[in-house]
Order: structure tokens, then sequence, then C-alpha cells
């Protein structure tokens, strides 16, 4: 595997993830309660053995460059290999963010060159899924291609929400169509390439040099790739995978982690992080908990179900946390009630509080907010201010934030 490194493209914004997205990037949001979103693909590329690893960040880095750090969490801190954060920079040729996922690339040939790379595996950080790689570079060599995409199939009324890929007989893409509305197939991209570097390099540069591209693998290179006369083959995954780019599919992801549909535990594919040493939780007599994850840290005196308790929360006696997220120092004061949300880091909800309600839609309170007693918050919303009044749901203003 020293011949391929690996590129994860981490600097998303996240807008449709918003107001869990506002202080972080998408990728450093927390998942399973002690992990993050980024940590599914960092342990892919570990557990499949690769040792060099490029993370390109943009959109608030910071909380993301503290977490990733030397790598080691992930045993990725080889000398003269191992993780390289890759943020945009000015030189005398560039001066912009990343102006797209293959702008991204191309910003960084230098360092791809300095790898020596004959491969370059390009991933998306905010993917949920276990993937072997070390398969996928070897399927790619096999079929001699200059370029793999890897595929999953989706049902055909979920197809036209991504990229879907036309192959023939040998497994090879013949037309790419991006989110169409009448899909002729049902193999969708997972946003997961192996590129042979030379020709790679080739296409950005001419990709770089059409100003009428949107820099974008799926939009212009894939397609440039087939116009050019380019092979390319699927790799074809048959597990678990979720885009979490929305808050539904990051809420869905997370609660599948209760089932086993994706399981956090696995003694051949493990999960890693880089995680804090917190003290054991603390579950009073007076709590009831069933089908749930509670982190370290935290102190529990009332009732949860089917929900995931992040580090360092309280959950006050006679609360009650059902179908829900609480991200890390979240505080549920007594006697509240807390349906089918998410609640941001360090959120406090004052006693007697009801956020959301069991089957509606997924009520999100964002980072820092206090809700103050008694405050009923509605199904669907997204608090991104103190809330110390109930809210009305009978008018178009639910679809709107507060503030």
């Amino acid at each position: 595997m020293c011949k391929c490194v690996a590129m994860i493209l981490a600097g998303g914004q996240g807008v449709r993830l918003e107001p869990l997205t506002t202080n972080e990037a998408k990728p450093a949001l927390g998942f399973g309660g002690k992990y993050k979103i980024i940590d599914w693909t960092l342990s892919n590329a570990s557990n499949s053995g690769i040792d060099t690893v490029g993370v390109l960040t943009q959109y608030q880095p910071l909380e993301l460059n503290r977490y990733i750090a030397d790598g080691s969490a992930w045993g990725l801190n080889y000398k003269g290999k191992g993780i390289t954060i890759l943020p945009p920079y000015v030189d005398s040729k560039s001066n912009s963010w990343y102006l797209g996922t293959a702008n991204a690339i191309y910003q960084n040939i230098k360092y791809i060159d300095s790898c020596d790379a004959e491969y370059v595996l390009v991933l998306s950080g905010d993917h949920v899924y276990r993937m072997d790689y070390s398969k996928m570079l070897e399927h790619h060599i096999r079929k001699g291609v200059t370029a793999t995409v890897a595929v999953i199939d989706v049902p055909k009324k979920e197809a036209s929400r991504f990229g879907i890929m036309k192959v023939n007989k040998y497994d090879e893409i013949i037309e790419f169509q991006e989110k169409p509305k009448n899909p002729d197939s049902t193999l969708a991209s997972m946003g997961v390439y192996i590129f042979t570097w030379n020709t790679l390099k080739r296409q950005l540069i001419i990709d770089a040099n059409n100003k009428n591209s949107a820099n974008d693998f799926g939009k212009n290179v894939i397609p440039q790739y087939l116009s050019s006369g380019e092979r390319i083959s699927v790799f074809k995954h048959d597990g678990y995978w979720m885009d979490v780019g929305t808050i539904d599919s990051y809420y869905r992801a997370n609660m599948d982690a209760l089932t086993n549909r994706l399981s956090l535990d696995s003694s051949f594919w493990k999960l890693f992080g880089n995680f804090k040493n917190y003290n054991p939780s603390f579950v009073s007599k007076s709590a009831n908990i069933s089908n749930s994850l509670v982190c370290e840290g935290s102190i529990v005196s009332g009732d949860i179900k089917k929900s995931i308790i992040s580090p360092k929360c309280n959950i006050a006696e006679g609360a009650c946390v059902e179908n829900s997220i609480l991200s890390d120092g979240a505080k549920v004061g007594s006697g509240a009630k807390i349906y089918n949300a998410i609640l941001s880091k360090d959120v406090v909800i004052g006693k007697d509080a009801v956020i959301g309600e069991l089957g509606g839609e997924i009520t999100v309170i964002g980072q820092d907010v206090r809700v103050s007693s008694g405050v009923r918050v509605p199904a669907g919303y997204k608090a991104e201010i103190n809330v110390t009044k109930t809210i009305q749901t009978d008018s178009e203003d639910k679809k709107k934030k507060l503030g």
C-alpha cells in the first residue's frame, strides 16, 4: 500500500447540518457518543494498510486539526509518512479557497508528487461506512484502468439523489449521470475514488484550465475521463454506507449505531478515535436505561430510551430522553422531556422543558443554547439562540430557525 496516498476531503461547510456545523466542520461532528464522523474514514485507511494520508481542511478547521493531531490515534504517525493536514494556501499561482473537490486535489499536486505515489485514493471525511481500500486498489490494478469509482446499489426511488453509473458487462462505466431525474441505473457513486496518479494529474490540470468547470469530481472530472476515452471501473460495495450531509441522515446513522445495521464494536475492523480521559459514567438508582449508549463522564439519574449520550452529559432525576442524541456536556434538568432531538455541545435544558415530540420531525438545539424551564420547543425547530418562551407551531415560522 506504500504506492497509494489517501486524500481525505474534510473542508465542507455542511450548510444542511446547521446549526450543528455553525462552529465546527462537518467531519468533526460527534458520532456514536465518543467518536467523530472522520474516524470512519481514518480508521478505514489505517485498517487497509494505507500509511500516507493527507487531510484537506478548510471550514472551521480548529477542532478538527486538534482532534487529528499527529495521527497516532489511528496508527498514522510514521516518520516521513503518516498524516499531513493540508489547508488551502497562497502561492504565485493560487490565492483562493478550495473551489471544489477536484480543485482541492489540484492545489495539492506538489504534496502527492512528494509522496512518490503511483495511485491516489480520494475520500470524503463525512461518510459513515467500513471498507477495505486495499481490495479496491487490487481491483483497480487488476482491471488495468486509470480510475475506479466505489458504488453502492440504491433503491430506484432514491437514485435521483446520487451520481449514477451505467456500466457494461465488464463493470466499466459507459455513462455517468449526476442526480438524474429518471435514472437508468441504481449504481450510486459513494464519492470514493482510486486514480492512477499520472493520469489524474493530467486531467486535473485540464480541469483547472477550464473556466466553465465547477472543479468537481462527479460533475466534471469523471465525465472528462469518459470523454477522453479513459477506462473507468466500478468497485461494488455491499455493506453499510451513509453520507451524513443532512440532519436526517446524521440522525439516522447515529440511530443505526444502536442496531445491528451499524456496529461500533468490531474485532476485525476496529473504529479508532482520539479520546479524552474521563471518569466512568455514573448511573443512579432512579435511572432507567434501555437500548442506549452512555459515554464516560456522564451522570444519569433520569430515563433514557434508544438514545446516544456523549461524554460529560448530565440527566437529572425525573427527566426523560428518548430517540435522541446528546452531544458532549449537554445537561437536561429535572422533569424535562427530550424526544426525537439532537442537542449540540454544552446545551442546557431547564427543568420541565419539552423538546420535540415522539414520531415528529427532528428538533435541533445549537451549541451552548439555554432552554428555559417549562419552555416547549416543538418538533422540527432549529434553535440557535437561547429559548425563553414556548414556541408556536401553527405558522410558516416553523420552517425558520429561531432568532
